[in-house]
C-alpha cells in the first residue's frame, strides 16, 4: 500500500508541475478559464471525502480504492482528448473528486490496518508520498525543460499510467479487517457477552456525522488547522515576489525544504504525539508555529535582500514544522473523536476540511490577507493561534464526553450481566 501511495503521488507531482502549462499551451485556455476550471474542480473534490466515507461503510476498501485509481486513469485519458473549456470542466472535476476520495480511502486503510499505531503508519505514508511527489516534480522539470506539446502530453500520460500501476499494487494488497466490535467492546469495559451485544446494537444503528454537532464543530475548526498548505504553496511565493526584495530564485527552495523536512522528521514527530493527550497538545504547537511564521512574513517587507531571504526561509521551516504537527493531529483526532461503529462515515466528513481549505485558502490569502499588507499576516497568525486554542478545548471536551459515555455503557453492560447471569 505504501508503494502504491508513492507511485500515485509521483503521478500527482507530474500533474501539479505541468497541469497549468498544459492547459495554457496545449489546450490554449486563458488564465481566467484555468482559474475557474481548477476552482470548480476543487469544489467538486470536497464531495469526494464524504462520498468515500459513506461507501467505505458499506463495501470493502480495496475495490473502492482500485475504482478511484481507474476512474482517474480514464478521466486523464479524456483530458488528453479534450481541448475546449466546456469539455474539460466536468472531466477535471471528476478527476479531483476521485483524488479526494482516494486519499480518504487510503487513510481509512491506515486506520484499519495499523490500529493504535495509526500515527506511525501515517508518518510512513506521508514520507512515502512526499518522496513520490518529489520524484514526480523532478521528472516534470525535465519535460517542462523540453517544452514541446508532446512533452506536456507525455507528462499527463505519465500521471495516468501512475494510477494504473497504483491500482495493480492496491489489488495485490490484503484487505484489513474491521475491528469495530472489538473496539466497542473495549469501550464498554470488556464485560463479556453483554458488551458484545452493546457493540452489535451500536453497529446496527450507526450514528450520522451530519447530526453530531460536536464532531461537525471539530471539522469546521480543522479547516483553519490546514491553512499551512496554502501559506506554503501560495502565500510564501507570492509574498516573496510582490512584497519583498528577496531573489525570485528562492521560490523552489520552499518546496525543497518542505519535502526534505517532512521525509526526515515525520516519523519522529508522530512518535511524540501518540495518544489523545499528546495529540491535543500538538494543536497549541501548531497555533504557535503559524503565528511566528506569519509574523516573520509581516516583517520580511522591511528587510534588505538577503535578510528578507533568510527570514522567508525561516518562515518556510516554521510552516513545515506546523504541517508536521497538523498531519499528526488532524487525522488522529478525527479517528479518536469518531464513534467506532460509524468511523468510516465520520472520517469521510472529516476529510472535507482539507478539501475546503484547498478551495478557500488561496482566495483568502490573496484577496484578504495579502491585500491588507503586513497587518494581514499578523491578523491571520493571531486568528489561527486563537482557533487552535478553541480546537484544543473542543477536543478535550469531547474526550470527556466520550469517557462519560464509556462509563455509562460499561455500567449498563455490567447491569445486564447481573440481571441475566450466564448459565
Amino acid at each position: 500500500m505504501l508503494l502504491a501511495l508513492s507511485v500515485d503521488r509521483t503521478g500527482s507531482g507530474l500533474w501539479a508541475a505541468s497541469s497549468v502549462l498544459y492547459l495554457t499551451f496545449v489546450t490554449h485556455l486563458s488564465a481566467q478559464q484555468i482559474g475557474v476550471l481548477l476552482g470548480a474542480a476543487g469544489v467538486a473534490g470536497i464531495a469526494g471525502s464524504p462520498l468515500a466515507g459513506r461507501l467505505a461503510g458499506r463495501f470493502p476498501l480495496r475495490p473502492l480504492l482500485v475504482g478511484c485509481h481507474l476512474l482517474r486513469l480514464v478521466t486523464l485519458a479524456l483530458v488528453l482528448m479534450c481541448s475546449g473549456f466546456e469539455a474539460l470542466l466536468p472531466v477535471i472535476a471528476v478527476t479531483y473528486l476521485g483524488d479526494r476520495a482516494a486519499k480518504t480511502l487510503e487513510m481509512l486503510f491506515a486506520t484499519r490496518a495499523a490500529g493504535e499505531r495509526r500515527a506511525a503508519y501515517q508518518a510512513l505514508s506521508r514520507s512515502a508520498a512526499n518522496a513520490g511527489y518529489g520524484v514526480g516534480a523532478g521528472i516534470a522539470a525535465i519535460g517542462l525543460a523540453v517544452g514541446t506539446t508532446d512533452a506536456y502530453r507525455a507528462l499527463i500520460l505519465g500521471n495516468a499510467l501512475s494510477f494504473a500501476v497504483a491500482a495493480v499494487l492496491v489489488w495485490r494488497t490484503g484487505e484489513p479487517r474491521e475491528t469495530v466490535t472489538v473496539e466497542v467492546a473495549r469501550a464498554a469495559g470488556g464485560a463479556g457477552g453483554s458488551a458484545t451485544a452493546v457493540a452489535s446494537r451500536n453497529s446496527a444503528r450507526p450514528r450520522s456525522p451530519w447530526r453530531d454537532r460536536g464532531y461537525l464543530r471539530f471539522v469546521l475548526l480543522d479547516i483553519s488547522m490546514n491553512l499551512d498548505d496554502s501559506v506554503l504553496g501560495v502565500g510564501l511565493p507570492l509574498w516573496l515576489v510582490n512584497r519583498t526584495s528577496a531573489p525570485h530564485a528562492l521560490v523552489p527552495a520552499f518546496l525543497v525544504i518542505n519535502t526534505v523536512l517532512v521525509v526526515v522528521l515525520q516519523l519522529a514527530v508522530s512518535k511524540r504525539a501518540e495518544g489523545p493527550h499528546r495529540t491535543v497538545r500538538t494543536l497549541l504547537l501548531y497555533g504557535g508555529l503559524m503565528f511566528v511564521c506569519c509574523a516573520l512574513l509581516a516583517g520580511a517587507t522591511r528587510c534588505g535582500t538577503w535578510t528578507a531571504a533568510a527570514v522567508l526561509l525561516a518562515a518556510a521551516v516554521l510552516v513545515t514544522l506546523a504541517e508536521l504537527m497538523r498531519s499528526v493531529s488532524s487525522w488522529e483526532l478525527a479517528v479518536l473523536l469518531a464513534p467506532p461503529e460509524a468511523r468510516a462515515a465520520y472520517l469521510g466528513v472529516a476529510g472535507m476540511s482539507q478539501s475546503i481549505q484547498k478551495s478557500a485558502g488561496p482566495p483568502l490569502l490573496t484577496g484578504v490577507v495579502m491585500a491588507a499588507g503586513p497587518a494581514g499576516w499578523l491578523v491571520l497568525g493571531t486568528v489561527i493561534a486563537g482557533l487552535a486554542v478553541a480546537q484544543r478545548r473542543c477536543c478535550a471536551g469531547r474526550f470527556r464526553t466520550l469517557a462519560r459515555r464509556g462509563r455509562d455503557t460499561r455500567g449498563r453492560a455490567v447491569s445486564e450481566e447481573c440481571s441475566n447471569p450466564a448459565p
